[in-house]
């Protein structure tokens, strides 16, 4: 932001500068003195007077007396006041000298300008200054003493101290820009964030996935940044499970994944993690079970007009609908068609039975909820599983939805594993590790599985 608002407001000085009229200043030079001076002390009296009615001279050179006659003999058309308006008189300080600038768009019709006034000064002066006694002499005496003289340069517009000034302005508005979205920003986007509204950890930070198309990333790329976040989200989960009895593995089977809002990524993040767990050899099912905007079946290239509301209605078993997907040995449970009562349906008695057959037949079971504060689903879905991964994408969630969400599963009583920060900016080359040559064909997932473990088959 800072560098934005510092490029666009240079490039406004550089278009006022580019777009200004440029005008020309021209100066005259007058030095006044007083005959009478025969000696020095007459010249340090002299000097003094000339000094003090200095700024009386300037004045008179704005005056109609002055400006008429100039205006007149140039033909400016406004007369004395338009006349006044490009004029200036300045007194130099400590000197007897008077500067007359004029400025206009032609620097010759400037000069021009600037002499015809300081010759009419000079005019005026004299007449209206008291005689030489036994002459008729003037007792001031005006001479120019440095002739306008048409200038080679504008001095306006200033490009320079435009740039600067643009520079500077930029520079302060960026930074006080920057500093009021840091402080009015009320995003989710560090671990920091989440520690304020739950004791609840974050078990994973997904950087941003390249791209805006939802891919299934640990197929597509599974050796870059973002699929060895998922792998370590995986690990992170695999020591949750052993949790503080002797050692001895939980109950965590059945894990749901669910976020505030829409469009947070949870079903990508479902979908990778599910194959990551597979890859260890464990046997997963990915269940989808949003019912109201499912996309499992979709990112992965699946039949979905059966699935999971087919063997809840009674119209089909598991086996006849669980699809097997890649080569990591995942298999995946389908939507099926939507139902018009998909809360009471997923709180169902057998929506509850077929999670207990599903934690039998299965190592993991991963379900792809629907968010948690549009609608209850997520809420239901809950209370049936062994854990809940919140997932928080911190470029859309805030932190009052985040907090909301939490609250919501606290009334329900339910099982919240972590927290997962999703779109998190980071610079991903620093998180990348690998050989550098290609991998060889025997480091694959389906080599490396454990022996004596085989991944559960559909009955299709």
């Amino acid at each position: 932001m800072v560098v934005a608002v510092l490029l666009l407001s240079l490039c406004g000085s550089a278009a006022v500068s580019a777009l200004g009229t440029r005008t020309y200043t021209a100066t005259a030079g007058l030095y006044f003195s007083v005959r009478t001076a025969a000696s020095v002390d007459d010249l340090a009296t002299a000097a003094t007077f000339s000094q003090t009615q200095l700024a009386s001279y300037a004045t008179l050179a704005m005056t109609p007396e002055v400006l008429d006659p100039v205006a007149e003999d140039l033909g400016v058309r406004g007369g004395a006041g338009e006349l006044a308006g490009q004029l200036s008189a300045t007194a130099v300080d400590g000197t007897v000298v008077l500067d007359i600038s004029a400025v206009d768009t032609d620097p010759a019709r400037a000069a021009r300008i600037a002499n015809a006034v300081a010759r009419q000064v000079i005019t005026v002066v004299e007449d209206l200054s008291p005689s030489v006694t036994d002459s008729d002499e003037s007792a001031v005496e005006a001479t120019v003493v440095t002739p306008a003289t048409a200038p080679s340069s504008p001095t306006s517009p200033k490009v320079v101290l435009n740039l600067v000034a643009g520079a500077v302005l930029g520079l302060g508005l960026g930074v006080l820009l920057a500093v009021a979205r840091e402080a009015l920003d009320t995003r989710v986007r560090r671990p920091e964030d989440v520690a304020e509204l739950t004791r609840t950890p974050v078990i994973g930070s997904l950087g941003v996935e390249p791209g805006r198309r939802r891919r299934v990333l640990m197929e597509a790329a599974p050796h870059s940044p973002q699929a060895e976040a998922y792998r370590q989200l995986r690990t992170n989960l695999q020591f949750l499970e052993l949790g503080e009895h002797g050692g001895q593995r939980s109950r965590h089977r059945a894990i749901s994944v669910t976020s505030s809002l829409a469009a947070e990524g949870k079903s990508t993040v479902a979908i990778n993690l599910a194959l990551a767990m597979a890859e260890t050899g464990a046997r997963v099912l990915l269940v989808d079970a949003d019912l109201r905007r499912p996309s499992v079946a979709t990112v992965l290239g699946l039949e979905g007009a059966a699935g999971l509301t087919s063997v809840l209605l009674g119209r089909a078993s598991v086996d006849d609908v669980v699809q097997p997907w890649g080569s990591s040995g995942l298999h995946v449970l389908p939507s099926g068609p939507l139902p018009p009562n998909p809360t009471e349906l997923l709180g169902s008695v057998p929506m509850r039975r077929l999670l207990g057959e599903l934690r039998a037949a299965y190592d993991h079971v991963v379900l792809d909820s629907t968010p948690l504060l549009p609608v209850a689903d997520s809420a239901v879905v809950a209370g049936l599983v062994d854990g809940i991964l919140l997932l928080v994408n911190a470029t859309k969630a805030r932190r009052h939805q985040v907090a909301e969400s939490v609250r919501n599963l606290a009334r329900v009583e339910a099982p919240v594993l972590g927290v997962v920060l999703n779109q998190v900016a980071r610079e991903e080359r620093s998180y990348g590790y690998w050989a550098t040559e290609e991998p060889t064909a025997f480091a694959t997932p389906e080599v490396l599985r454990p022996s004596g473990i085989e991944p559960a088959r559909s009955g299709r």
